[in-house]
């Protein structure tokens, strides 16, 4: 009689075994397409200074990639339930090399408009996020999706990275080598993604077209209620991750210069990566509602005490870790509502309209803030006051889900 050690598996009963290796690897893949999608930013003086933009146009060019990256979401969620997200990272990848590179060369000669046609298409990178969200729920069960995501949604860390070294590498090796270390770098995630990323056995492919899938995803409550969420929490982390060098050196400018406010914002992005896993071990423990009303009553009070406009120092150091922490815990906490709350054939286009709306979330502040900027008082204020009243709203929302979504948001 011969006996076989390996565990049964069955549809019902997949082997997810390496699961954790294939979320790590794909959180990579995200942190290198984050890091393309915010490569103007860091940077930003460099464009204002060299093409002397006004306070309307700097916002323009930091909010242009984000408005790509957050409507492409929808699209490539959807995508990536039917071919799968091993194939989607790599495209997703390797199209933005191009827009890296269209990147350089608007700023190689000075063109504004050329810049804002390179941020547009620079936008594709953002989309990776709605590739990873499906491809790790699909690795792990449902009870545990809440840290599956947190950890892909790790990849955020490309925000930080690209705030600390790309304005480093632009005073180390210049321009044009910045952007060309960047593109081959992704070329590089891309082949790695090609020849070592799996899909887990638990996953199979939708073929239902984009536009009837879009819009079942657009008829469920949830997508709509989680939408609303996570444009505050992470619309609220990309606002500031795009706009905080230029916030710094404008309130700040005598402490503040431009590698300094490169490193803060790194802080800020770092602070924000670390607390997203643990908002989602904390949702799948304590349930999601819970961790997103700390995480907004937090944005609330943060938000108005920079408003404020306290002296540069500790205090503001510390308050703009704390906001990246809270808005941190409220990703994890709606991603981990998404998945016990949506049919498992709809988790990736529920999740790409979400991460949309999240981007969205983050199209609109910069805009904001170049708009009500005060310049005889060098403040911010009032923008700012907009996100303590639209998050105290949304803290109003989140409280009121208990009732209608019941055991089945936890």
């Amino acid at each position: 009689m011969s006996t076989n050690s390996a565990p049964s598996t069955s549809p019902a009963h997949p082997d997810l075994r390496g699961q954790l290796p294939q979320v790590l690897l794909a959180t990579l893949a995200s942190a290198v397409g984050f890091w393309a999608w915010m490569l103007i930013a860091p940077i930003q003086k460099y464009y204002s200074e060299g093409m002397d933009l006004s306070e309307g146009q700097i916002s323009l060019m930091l909010a242009t990639p984000v408005l790509v990256g957050a409507l492409g979401r929808i699209v490539t969620g959807a995508l990536t339930d039917r071919f799968g997200a091993r194939k989607m990272f790599t495209v997703v990848l390797l199209a933005s090399v191009p827009a890296v590179l269209l990147v350089a060369l608007a700023g190689s000669i000075g063109s504004f408009a050329l810049l804002i046609v390179a941020g547009t298409l620079l936008g594709v990178a953002g989309t990776i996020f709605a590739v990873g969200v499906p491809f790790s729920s699909a690795w792990y069960e449902p009870k545990r999706r809440g840290f599956a995501n947190g950890v892909f949604g790790m990849g955020m860390i490309g925000t930080a990275v690209s705030a600390f070294f790309t304005p480093r590498l632009l005073s180390g090796i210049g321009y044009l080598g910045t952007h060309l270390f960047i593109a081959g770098l992704l070329v590089v995630m891309a082949v790695l993604v090609w020849f070592f990323l799996r899909e887990s056995p638990a996953w199979t492919p939708n073929a239902q077209p984009l536009v009837p899938k879009v819009m079942g995803a657009l008829k469920l409550p949830i997508t709509w209620q989680m939408s609303f969420l996570y444009g505050i929490v992470f619309g609220g982390f990309v606002a500031f991750s795009t706009f905080l060098p230029k916030y710094l050196t404008t309130i700040y400018p005598d402490q503040v210069d431009p590698v300094g406010a490169g490193t803060r914002t790194a802080l800020f992005a770092v602070a924000a990566v670390v607390a997203r896993p643990i908002g989602g071990v904390l949702a799948d423990k304590f349930g999601p509602k819970v961790i997103a009303l700390v995480s907004l009553a937090g944005i609330v009070s943060l938000a108005y005490i920079v408003g404020q406009q306290p002296e540069e120092g500790i205090l503001t150091g510390t308050v703009f870790i704390l906001m990246a922490s809270a808005m941190g815990l409220g990703m994890g906490a709606v991603f981990a509502w998404i998945g016990p709350s949506t049919p498992p054939e709809k988790v990736g286009a529920v999740s790409g309209v979400v991460a949309a709306a999240g981007g969205l979330g983050g199209y609109f502040p910069p805009l904001a803030m170049g708009a009500t900027y005060h310049a005889e008082t060098n403040s911010y204020a009032l923008g700012l006051w907009l996100l303590v009243l639209v998050g105290t709203f949304a803290l109003v929302v989140a409280g009121m889900l208990q009732g209608a979504r019941g055991k089945a948001a936890t």
